[in-house]
């Protein structure tokens, strides 16, 4: 069965489509432990508590399968995951035009799974009680090099002349590229300030900006959410309606959180989820991704997005909707863009080899 372009948003027909993939519901007969393996899973800190969580429920489960959960952020976690090193690859951001051209030159065909959304949250200290908002154009003046930008009042001369100080994920982080495709217009003009903190842990970037009057910083929801004593969100402009939003979970799902609003992946590798313990795993997460997604203080995607997640783990549909047959990016809205007409697979892409 293909992947289907027209779906029901009732949470009925979801949950029949999910009940359709398999063994998704751990059953009593299931629990024992007669199921035995590993799974390796890697890549973003920003999808890794949901993971983790996803490994920590099924440990109970079936408590001899080992899934390991890294944290290399989405960049490193697709370099091992294109060359058939892991069976999954967490994603904070589609997989990239190089990344897929990677995988189809290594044989590694692979099943794109949403699984949640997140509201990348731009964090200040709550000494800072002078930064009520910022758009997108301020974000560039305060992030990007060339511009006036060493102080807070350069920004605004009503703001204090301190300096301000960057907290930011490292370059192999999806959210460092996501942040970048927001800020970034022309990239042989605009590059990020050579000055900021990085890291990959994103916990760093929290313990950094909780101990700096002045520093700002940005990392998904779920960070600012378990450090809210100690964390203040900057309300962000919509472009379109020049309103101000903080990333709650309501302002997340409606799109009024814009442009910083995202959608969180998981991806398979075809050839892994050959295992039961695989297979069973990522059926697992996704029967329960609605919970997974609230409890790890993130937004739950609609039962529609779910259920053509769950047909496309059920009938294992390979490929990305997110590149097309020339090599090319794909953006827009995940609803948008997550149909049956938009997937490429391995053999269609005519990009030959990654960049």
């Amino acid at each position: 069965m293909k992947l289907l372009s027209t779906l029901t948003r009732t949470a009925a027909a979801a949950a029949a489509t999910l009940a359709m993939v398999g063994p998704l519901h751990p059953t009593a007969h299931a629990q024992s432990a007669a199921l035995r393996g590993e799974v390796i899973a890697d890549g973003s800190s920003t999808v890794a508590p949901i993971t983790k969580r996803a490994a920590s429920e099924f440990r109970e489960h079936y408590p001899n399968v080992d899934v390991q959960v890294g944290v290399s952020g989405t960049g490193g976690g697709f370099k091992r995951f294109v060359t058939g090193e892991t069976a999954i690859s967490d994603a904070s951001r589609p997989i990239k035009p190089s990344e897929f051209a990677a995988a189809v030159e290594n044989g590694v065909q692979f099943i794109e799974i949403p699984i949640a959304m997140d509201g990348l949250t731009i964090a200040v200290n709550p000494k800072n009680t002078f930064v009520k908002q910022l758009s997108v154009d301020q974000l560039r003046q305060i992030f990007l090099r060339g511009q006036k930008n060493a102080k807070w009042s350069d920004i605004d001369p009503s703001w204090p002349n301190q300096t301000i100080t960057l907290y930011a994920p490292g370059t192999d982080s999806g959210t460092f590229d996501y942040f970048k495709e927001v800020l970034v217009e022309d990239e042989e003009t605009q590059q990020f300030r050579g000055d900021m903190t990085t890291s990959e842990d994103d916990n760093v970037l929290v313990t950094g900006v909780k101990n700096d009057d002045y520093g700002i910083g940005f990392f998904g929801a779920n960070y600012y959410f378990n450090n809210q004593e100690a964390l203040k969100a900057v309300p962000i402009v919509n472009p379109d309606d020049n309103t101000a939003y903080t990333p709650s979970p309501e302002n997340v799902m409606e799109g009024n959180y814009a442009p910083f609003s995202r959608p969180l992946f998981i991806y398979v590798n075809a050839e892994h989820f050959k295992r039961p313990e695989v297979r069973q795993f990522v059926g697992f997460f996704l029967a329960n991704a609605k919970d997974l997604a609230t409890n790890s203080d993130y937004v739950a995607l609609s039962d529609e997005m779910l259920t053509r997640a769950a047909v496309a783990f059920r009938d294992k549909v390979t490929g990305t909707h997110f590149v097309t047959a020339e090599g090319e990016k794909r953006t827009g809205p995940v609803a948008r863009l997550f149909v049956e007409e938009n997937l490429v697979k391995n053999d269609a892409l005519q990009m030959p080899k990654a960049e």
